[in-house]
């Protein structure tokens, strides 16, 4: 969504910018695992449908997508591309029209030097805080494979609870309600989180 597109999170261990089309050879590159595909449910494309794909998230309104950068890395190194700094990225889905309120969340580390080192917590975590305070969102859920253990357990330590499990699809839904308590919680958790404007004066070319 254009929403987001001139905005940056700055975290602890990662940052989050806007999905351009300066990220997408190294996006095409990741895709190219069998194991991200299955993980992501996603199908091959070629580099030119990556593209084309790239354009439509920024356009369409029921998605908020944002490339999570490697903070150490981003910070560390003046000047890099943050081609060079890529770990992942993290989506919110808008798809339920009968209740605005719900986001689908869903996080990728892909760079496998960066898993297991919180990256993907904390970029839920920041996630959740541009839903809850820029987009109005009271419900979270996700889905995941039953086999991927690490992301269930990632998920319950942020309080989603299990909901549904789906033998068909061979995953489980979990979800967080934002109570007020959970509201507090997600905002003492991100209290470090800063919104920066994303290469002020500069567009994303068409």
């Amino acid at each position: 969504m254009r929403l987001n597109q001139n905005i940056l999170l700055l975290g602890k261990k990662v940052v989050l910018v806007p999905y351009t089309s300066e990220h997408v050879p190294r996006y095409h590159e990741w895709m190219k695992s069998e194991e991200l595909r299955r993980l992501t449910a996603s199908e091959p494309l070629t580099l030119e449908q990556e593209y084309a794909m790239q354009r439509s998230w920024r356009e369409d309104t029921d998605k908020c997508t944002f490339i999570v950068l490697d903070a150490e890395k981003w910070q560390t190194q003046p000047g890099t591309s943050e081609e060079s700094c890529m770990a992942g990225d993290v989506n919110l889905f808008l798809t339920d029209l009968g209740d605005p309120s719900l986001g689908e969340i869903e996080v990728m580390i892909a760079e496998p030097s960066c898993r297991g080192q919180g990256l993907g917590t904390e970029a839920v975590l920041m996630m959740m805080l541009y839903g809850v305070t820029r987009l109005g969102l009271t419900k979270f859920e996700v889905k995941i494979g039953q086999g991927n253990e690490p992301s269930i357990r990632m998920f319950q330590k942020l309080h989603f609870e299990q909901v549904a499990v789906s033998s068909v699809f061979q995953e489980v839904t979990l979800r967080l309600m934002m109570s007020e308590l959970e509201r507090q919680w997600l905002l003492e958790k991100t209290s470090h989180v800063q919104e920066k404007p994303y290469r002020e004066g500069a567009s994303e070319p068409c």
